[in-house]
C-alpha cells in the first residue's frame, strides 16, 4: 500500500514591516523652518508667525513653539512674544567669529593631512567632483554642504576628536554663509571650485605649508565676500 503523501510545510507567514513612523510634529517644524533658514528661503529679517509655519507644516501651534524656542537657543532666529520669530541676519561679529575659529582649525588641520592617507585623497577628489556637478546645475544650497564637506573631511582626517566637534558646532553658520557668499556673487563659485583643486593639490604633492596657505586666502576671503566689501 503506498505511503500517504506528507504534506509540504506551510510557507511561514509573511511578516508585513510596519511603516516607519513619522518624525514627532515639533521636529518637522523644527527641520522644515532651519533648512529655510539655512538656504536663505527664509532670509535674515524675515518675521515668522506661528499660525504661517503651523499651515505649511501642517500641524497645531504647540510643536510650532516648541521648534522656535530650540532655534533661538541655536541663535538662528529671536522670539517676540504675540508678534512671531525674527530671522537673524549674519553678522559682521559673526562672521569675524567664523572666520577667525575656521583659520585656527583649518590651517592646522591642513599641515596635519601631511603626507595624506590615500583614503583622504579619494573622499577630496569624490567630494570636489560632487561638488562640480552641483554647480553645474546651479544647487547652491547643495554645493555649500558639499563645499563644507570638504574642509570637514581635512578637519576630521587630523585625528583630534575636540576640534572636530569644535568645527562641527560652526556646521549651520558656515553653511548659511556659503549660500549668501553664492548667491551674492555668482563667479566665487568657480573660484571655490579653483581654490578646493589647488588645496587638493598641495594636500597630494606632499606641500603642508603650501596647503595652509590656500586655506588662509580660501577661508579669509569669506570675511569681505559675507560683508559686501569686494573691490
Amino acid at each position: 500500500m503506498p505511503a500517504a503523501p506528507t504534506a509540504s510545510p506551510s510557507a511561514p507567514p509573511m511578516v508585513r514591516k510596519a511603516d516607519p513612523k513619522p518624525p514627532p510634529a515639533a521636529e518637522r517644524v523644527y527641520t522644515h523652518i532651519k533648512e529655510a533658514v539655512l538656504d536663505r528661503r527664509y532670509e535674515g529679517g524675515t518675521l515668522l508667525t506661528e499660525g504661517d509655519l503651523a499651515e505649511a507644516v501642517g500641524v497645531s501651534r504647540t510643536p510650532v513653539r516648541e521648534a522656535l524656542l530650540r532655534l533661538e537657543v541655536e541663535g538662528l532666529i529671536k522670539l517676540y512674544p504675540k508678534k512671531g520669530a525674527l530671522v537673524l541676519a549674519v553678522s559682521a561679529q559673526e562672521i569675524s567669529d567664523v572666520v577667525e575659529t575656521r583659520l585656527l582649525v583649518e590651517e592646522f588641520a591642513a599641515r596635519k593631512a601631511v603626507p595624506a592617507p590615500p583614503r583622504l585623497i579619494a573622499r577630496l577628489e569624490q567630494l570636489l567632483e560632487e561638488q562640480r556637478e552641483l554647480a553645474g546645475v546651479g544647487d547652491l544650497a547643495a554645493v555649500s554642504v558639499k563645499d563644507r564637506c570638504f574642509h570637514a573631511e581635512i578637519v576630521k582626517n587630523a585625528g583630534n576628536e575636540i576640534l572636530s566637534r569644535l568645527y562641527d558646532q560652526l556646521r549651520d553658520r558656515q553653511l548659511r554663509m556659503g549660500v549668501a557668499v553664492m548667491e551674492a556673487h555668482p563667479d566665487r563659485i568657480a573660484a571655490n571650485l579653483t581654490e578646493h583643486g589647488e588645496l587638493l593639490d598641495a594636500i597630494r604633492a606632499g606641500d603642508a605649508e603650501g596647503a595652509a596657505q590656500v586655506v588662509r586666502r580660501h577661508v579669509g576671503r569669506v570675511r569681505v565676500l559675507v560683508r559686501g566689501d569686494d573691490r
